[in-house]
């Protein structure tokens, strides 16, 4: 690598260190005051704030790292074209291709760096951040869960009235068994409790009914027939309570290989709002790859010299930054709604950059 590559290559790497801390300083301080009175209510101490801030600034880091190198490579880029060493650099014979060599090579480092601490380290320090705020910050996120479905293997369908997350309790529980898509049995149970102490599931006031296909087959109403029933029962079901924990940014704590294996138990069961992980997922791939079309369009927008400084030019680089977060929003909202596929909605902001970015490339001076 020639000097003037390992000349840009540290402006560049600097910047980016140092427009992170910046932001994660000017966020910290932002969210300390406002939390400052769930703080104090909680009684917490100066040792537990501190562990918490420990967690929550590595997923700040990551969550701004493909902005913030956007920002850094507009200003770089912004201060060369500004004392003309970019002209002087392409006046010299060195193509305006290879001048983007060191920009790319940093944004490489970055995006490995960053897909490796977003894919597998900050998942893990986001489970004791997430059981912080769920504990201290969020009480008032729900307790309970109502009317829920699962499917919790090919043929029986499970469901659940209203479950409470505290005392492990549901109510009105209903467990199906189909056999050639016709209903054959049923189970019920006023209440399902589980008893921590034998890893069981107990129901009260249960009973399990046969229905006879004969009569569906007619087209008549199904006919249940009681084949057994009694006030309590101990159950080996194919459930766990940690299932109907309460799932707050549940998909912040699951590195990529448990996101993977969450959204393939999801799909197996039925269970709707699966389109949160998906885009979670997703998103963990696509983001080293805006990394690149960001430091990409980034130089392009700052490597002509400005008459007004380079003021103009950070301008732009902060307006365009802020029409990307739109996008990727926006785009995000549409995929979780399930307006649009998770797999084609969280690539479309980084799409649409990346064709602007080739156009802006072809008419860049060089």
């Amino acid at each position: 690598m020639k000097l003037l590559d390992r000349y840009i290559l540290k402006q560049f790497l600097s910047t980016f260190i140092f427009v992170v801390l910046i932001l994660l300083a000017v966020i910290t301080v932002i969210d300390f005051t406002e939390k400052t009175d769930k703080y104090s209510k909680a009684n917490l101490t100066l040792l537990q704030i501190a562990d918490y801030y420990g967690d929550f600034l590595p997923w700040i880091a990551g969550l701004v790292t493909p902005i913030t190198v956007f920002i850094a490579t507009v200003y770089v880029t912004a201060r060369l074209a500004g004392r003309t060493e970019i002209i002087a650099t392409l006046s010299s014979g060195v193509s305006f291709r290879r001048l983007l060599l060191p920009y790319l090579v940093g944004a490489t480092l970055i995006a490995a760096v960053s897909f490796y601490l977003n894919g597998w380290v900050i998942p893990n320090s986001n489970k004791t951040r997430l059981a912080f705020e769920m504990q201290y910050l969020k009480k008032n996120v729900g307790g309970s869960q109502r009317n829920i479905h699962l499917q919790v293997s090919e043929n029986v369908f499970l469901y659940i009235q209203n479950y409470n997350n505290l005392s492990d309790r549901g109510y009105h529980f209903t467990m199906e068994r189909f056999e050639n898509m016709k209903l054959v049995e049923k189970l019920y149970a006023n209440r399902i409790e589980w008893d921590t102490a034998k890893h069981l599931w107990t129901l009260r006031d249960w009973s399990i009914k046969r229905v006879d296909t004969i009569f569906q087959t007619v087209g008549m109403p199904a006919k249940e027939q009681l084949i057994t029933s009694g006030m309590s029962l101990d159950t080996a079901l194919v459930i766990h309570p940690k299932e109907f924990e309460n799932d707050y940014r549940k998909f912040d704590g699951l590195t990529i290989n448990e996101l993977k294996d969450y959204i393939q138990t999801l799909r197996a069961r039925s269970i709707a709002g699966i389109e949160v992980y998906e885009v979670e997922l997703y998103t963990r791939f696509a983001s080293p790859f805006s990394i690149f079309i960001l430091t990409f369009m980034g130089v392009i927008v700052s490597s002509r010299k400005s008459r007004g400084g380079t003021g103009f030019q950070i301008a732009i680089g902060f307006a365009l930054s802020f029409i990307f977060i739109l996008f990727f929003m926006m785009f995000r909202t549409f995929a979780e709604a399930g307006s649009l596929p998770p797999a084609i909605s969280v690539w479309i902001p980084t799409t649409i950059f990346g064709i602007i970015s080739a156009f802006m490339y072809k008419y860049v001076p060089r």
